[in-house]
């Protein structure tokens, strides 16, 4: 009776072993809402990018060539809301030290199309840089009614680049290096008030900067804990909440003071 039981397991088993097959090749084929990122480009926004200088000021009292370090704004790569994302690739981006899974709609606005979305982040660049302007010529002390700044990065969007933008006009605006020599990178947004706020994807924006050559990395203070977990060796982080608080932590670092840490 045993054996003829056992007899009748066998089929069973075997098509339960069956569906579970198909199962997880139905999963491993079928789309999921993961967006996989990496590390991406820098630009150093007192310099040029792609043969254009990222920022020009012209008519203010102390514009002109600097000599210094470099302001590196960061980036993250991510694959395009419409992309195709399979538990391979999230499984494997798990794995990878180099790159992030992150859901579908914390990367990009939920119901929106890709052209949708592209708008939305260029209008979140241009509200950027005008927040970065306003804020970085009340810190100068100057209402720059006379002044004309350009801010060229046409290609990347977002607003995550506005305390570096802020930090670039200052500089150039100003006439006097904020670097100290050094090659500096960070992330944040700006408001117009000088306020620094977080932006996300910053483990992998420190990866980009450590890669380009950073050895420090201004960081929005909310984003202190995110930014430890996996901080590449040599890059020292300084957390700031306000365009003030950046350039001061830029100042200890030129001048050897005090300097906050995460």
């Amino acid at each position: 009776m045993l054996t003829a039981l056992a007899a009748r397991r066998v089929p069973v088993l075997a098509a339960c072993a069956l569906a579970f097959a198909a199962l997880i090749a139905a999963a491993a084929l079928a789309p999921l809402p993961y967006t996989l990122a990496q590390p991406g480009v820098t630009a150093d926004v007192l310099g040029e990018h792609e043969g254009e200088p990222v920022i020009a000021v012209e008519g203010a009292d102390g514009a002109g060539a600097v000599a210094g370090g470099e302001l590196l704004m960061t980036t993250i790569a991510a694959t395009p809301p419409d992309a195709t994302v399979r538990l391979t690739d999230v499984v494997s981006g798990w794995f990878a030290g180099d790159r992030a899974v992150m859901p579908t709609d914390v990367v990009y606005p939920v119901g929106d199309s890709p052209e949708e979305i592209r708008e939305y982040n260029e209008d979140a660049m241009t509200q950027s840089q005008t927040a970065a302007e306003a804020a970085a010529f009340d810190t100068l002390g100057s209402a720059g009614d006379d002044v004309d700044v350009t801010l060229r990065l046409d290609e990347i969007g977002g607003p995550s680049a506005g305390l570096l933008f802020a930090l670039g006009i200052i500089q150039k605006a100003g006439g006097e290096d904020l670097t100290g020599g050094r090659t500096i990178a960070g992330t944040g947004t700006i408001e117009a008030d000088g306020t620094v706020g977080p932006v996300g994807g910053v483990p992998l924006k420190t990866q980009a900067a450590a890669r380009d050559g950073a050895s420090v990395f201004l960081v929005p203070r909310a984003e202190c804990a995110q930014a430890r977990a996996e901080l590449p060796d040599g890059l020292r982080l300084v957390p700031v909440r306000t365009l003030d608080g950046a350039l001061d932590a830029l100042e200890g670092l030129r001048e050897g003071g005090g300097v906050p840490r995460c």
